[in-house]
């Protein structure tokens, strides 16, 4: 356990554009931050305490330690504790991936704070941040991008622990239901309808769980399925396509190009098991 403050910066190697970690530090602290903007992605973990935090996107909300929250760049926001003051940790982090990390709504504007129910797994990540950017070589850089990546999925599986217990604890049987009908067609009121369920309800799940539209998340499945059976028979295009249920050939060769950036028959010659 580190127990003084501290504050680290740097910059990133040049090429590193996946995901870069350019600070972290730890502190414990008893005055609001007012109307600040970062270049950066942040991520606050308040440790124990009580505050706040507000943001255009999510309005204004309560901080309860073990808790984190996610700060996006070139957004105002403001944030600080109550009269006792809190104990926090930061890292802030930018990169490619983190489109990613949003498009999945891994993290979010609109929900940028999340409650933690074991704080000790990201605790550790972030002494490992710190270790890591102490030690500043290209190496000890690539390995903070991936603790940085690894604290950003833990943060997400407690999100989304959190939400599956409030009315469907066991949304991952949704999802296999899904999975296993995905060549069929889908009604998504009817599908959303057999698990007591409004349609709004099973997509914003969908979403939470899969970073997925279940009618995308349906796609995707069918897609796997056809880019399985290219590599592993001889079906013709068409016949591939009817068994993923896709009845329209040209349409099924037109959506696997945009998602795959080459044919059915181009990916078969890459990937043909002989």
């Amino acid at each position: 356990m580190i127990d003084r403050p501290y504050a680290l910066y740097r910059s990133p190697p040049a090429g590193m554009g996946g995901l870069s970690v350019t600070g972290t530090g730890r502190h414990r602290v008893d005055r609001a931050i007012v109307r600040r903007k970062l270049p950066d992605f942040a991520v606050v973990l308040v440790e124990e305490g009580r505050g706040w935090l507000e943001t255009k996107a999510a309005g204004r909300q309560a901080i309860v330690g073990p808790s984190l929250f996610w700060l996006f760049p070139d957004r105002i926001h403001s944030y600080g504790p109550d009269e006792a003051g809190w104990s926090e940790r930061w890292a802030l982090f930018d990169g490619a991936l983190t489109r990613d990390f949003t498009r999945m709504r891994l993290i979010a504007e609109q929900a940028p704070v999340v409650p933690l129910s074991d704080p000790g797994g990201i605790q550790l990540l972030f002494d490992r941040l710190h270790a890591e950017l102490s030690q500043d070589t290209a190496l000890s850089q690539a390995e903070a991008a991936a603790t940085m990546h690894a604290l950003v999925m833990r943060a997400a599986r407690q999100t989304v622990a959190r939400s599956s217990g409030e009315n469907h604890p066991d949304f991952r049987s949704v999802i296999d239901d899904l999975r296993r009908r995905a060549a069929e067609p889908l009604d998504v009121s009817a599908f959303a309808a057999k698990f007591g369920m409004s349609p709004a309800t099973l997509r914003r799940k969908f979403v939470l769980h899969t970073g997925l539209s279940p009618k995308g998340f349906q796609l995707r499945i069918r897609l796997d399925l056809a880019k399985q059976l290219l590599a592993a028979t001889d079906s013709p295009v068409e016949t591939v396509a009817s068994t993923v249920g896709i009845g329209d050939a040209f349409y099924f060769s037109r959506l696997f190009r945009d998602r795959e950036n080459c044919s059915p028959s181009e990916f078969r010659r890459r990937h043909k098991r002989t």
